[in-house]
């Protein structure tokens, strides 16, 4: 509901972007990111600023190209955004998301304990059901004609 503290807790008005992290949200995304690899050089690049860009290329659909020249470059941000994909971090900071979202309701558990299946979507898994599976992950036949004409 839009209460008085509601509106005061979600207003990004403050922030450069609205996609921008608060630092109430960094604080529980931080320690879910990996820290820079040992050895080499050191990470030159701003983590927080990182997924501030990352944030921004998915809330608002731009394409990569048209990223800010006050974010980090679009080839840093498509490479951490692959890198985290690939190594579950974003993976991880759903989920402990999730978890928080739901311990903040106070009659919900962290994880849900029951699940509901739309009817309809069973409707229609029954009319495709296992035959039309089978044909397809079956080989196929070679056919009489082209063995007759081989013969």
């Amino acid at each position: 509901m839009w209460t008085t503290e509601n509106r005061k807790r979600y207003d990004r008005s403050h922030l450069r972007y609205p996609s921008d992290l608060t630092d109430e949200e960094w604080t529980l995304v931080e320690p879910l990111i990996a820290p820079a690899k040992r050895g080499g050089n050191r990470r030159h690049v701003n983590v927080r600023e990182v997924m501030n860009g990352v944030m921004y290329v998915l809330s608002t659909g731009c394409q990569w190209r048209a990223v800010p020249k006050d974010l980090p470059p679009r080839s840093t941000l498509f490479d951490y955004l692959d890198l985290w994909s690939w190594d579950g971090t974003l993976d991880r900071i759903h989920h402990a998301l999730y978890v928080a979202c739901r311990e903040q309701d106070s009659d919900r558990e962290a994880s849900p304990t029951a699940a509901t299946i739309d009817s309809q979507s069973v409707k229609s898994a029954e009319k495709g059901g296992p035959g039309s599976t089978r044909m397809a992950m079956m080989r196929a036949r070679r056919s009489r004609a082209r063995n007759a004409i081989s013969w």
